[in-house]
């Protein structure tokens, strides 16, 4: 295991941008934990959403007076490719480990155990995060932890989910991001919602004006006179890249010059078969110059990323499955008009024709993707409404709350 180092952060540099009354419940709940010593740990220390989450929270737990560290796990390929398939079919995946991958997999968790305990690490609540890393309170002689589900669980694969189901067991809690994916009924253990959210201080949502974010999109091969729309995500099934250009493709016969823009630089450690969707959609989409797939962490950084998500004129997410969709609110954030798939917490983000669309398959989107582009005052009244949203609901001060009352609730 790996203690992972983050920035300070400090919760009074809110003010002005989340509401008050957000940052005073912070305030009077935080004092009643001040001391309590809390450990989240995940399965790895960059990349994907659950690691961007982390390193704000964190930092923000300490400013408020919580002892607070975060873990990461080191372990070898092999254990990304079961736990990824544990991943794809709590989402409704097909794949099953075999017996002495799912040994492996546990095998794992507990090494990461014992590791902790060798470096003395204790605490009073562990927030453990996702599949990846589910066993290890079972391993741990703790009875104060919480598991936080970060995907989509309306329909998984029953066979994995029975395998998974005695070790969710072990928890006080279960945090979902919405309220259907532990729908009443046949629960390991009492489930809060409590919806992820994005930090608006962090380099990646720092403002960025259009002309800015435009000239950085030229410095990388677009034409930033042609309109340009992006989908910013990892590569990955659930995300239905090939249906994004296949939206493309429907809307460029309607507005000639169009651009594509996929935007997922290649930093989860964890994401195991994203070399081999970023090969097939590389092939999927080879006949088309004016589609751009970038993928090096060399030339995409939290710069560029800014730049697609406050630049683009229109910002796509179109899922198939997602367990939220934190790249969702960071568009709405940059007042950015927004598609997403008409699935998991996009749905619950997105308010249909007002804060964006939601669409079903590439049909809808090319429909919805050109009449924003011919339409510019009902893209912007949708960027205006979109970041209003993510204003009262989607802000890390938010979240940051939410667990503490859930702390509060655990430990007292």
């Amino acid at each position: 295991m790996q203690l992972v180092s983050t920035r300070a952060a400090r919760l009074n540099g809110y003010h002005g941008i989340v509401p008050e009354g957000i940052l005073s419940d912070v305030t009077e709940v935080a004092e009643k934990l001040r001391g309590l010593r809390v450990i989240h740990i995940n399965a790895t220390a960059q990349g994907g959403g659950v690691a961007e989450i982390l390193k704000s929270l964190v930092p923000l737990m300490r400013d408020v007076g919580l002892q607070t560290e975060w873990y990461a796990m080191l372990p070898d390929d092999s254990f990304f490719s079961i736990s990824k398939t544990l991943h794809h079919s709590l989402q409704g995946g097909s794949s099953v480990p075999s017996a002495a991958d799912f040994t492996c997999y546990q095998a794992q968790n507990e090494k990461a155990v014992n590791s902790l305990k060798s470096m003395g690490v204790t605490a009073d609540l562990w927030f453990i995060h996702d599949a990846q890393v589910l066993p290890m309170l079972a391993y741990m002689n703790s009875d104060i932890g919480v598991w936080i589900c970060h995907v989509d669980t309306t329909r998984p694969n029953e066979e994995v989910r029975q395998m998974l189901f005695p070790y969710m067991t072990k928890y006080k809690r279960i945090i979902a991001s919405m309220p259907e994916y532990f729908p009443n009924g046949n629960n390991p253990t009492e489930v809060v919602v409590i919806p992820p959210a994005i930090d608006p201080l962090q380099p990646k949502h720092r403002q960025m004006t259009y002309s800015q974010a435009r000239q950085i999109m030229a410095g990388l091969g677009m034409d930033h006179d042609r309109p340009i729309i992006s989908q910013v995500s990892r590569f990955d099934k659930w995300k239905d890249p090939w249906g994004v250009a296949d939206a493309y493709r429907l809307a460029k016969k309607e507005v000639p010059g169009l651009q594509l823009a996929f935007v997922g630089a290649m930093t989860a450690k964890d994401d195991f078969d994203a070399c081999e969707i970023l090969k097939n959609l590389q092939g999927y989409c080879r006949d088309d110059s004016d589609i751009h797939i970038f993928s090096d962490p060399q030339l995409i950084g939290d710069r560029e990323v800014n730049a697609f998500q406050s630049g683009s004129d229109v910002v796509l997410q179109k899922s198939i499955r997602e367990g939220f969709g934190l790249t969702v609110a960071e568009a709405m954030w940059k007042e950015r008009p927004l598609i997403g798939g008409n699935c998991g917490g996009i749905r619950h983000q997105i308010r249909d024709g007002e804060t964006g669309f939601l669409v079903d398959n590439p049909s809808d989107c090319a429909e919805r993707i050109v009449t924003l582009l011919r339409n510019p005052d009902v893209a912007e009244s949708m960027g205006r409404a979109g970041k209003e949203s993510v204003r009262g609901k989607y802000l890390m001060p938010r979240l940051l709350r939410d667990y503490l009352y859930l702390a509060s609730d655990l430990v007292n």
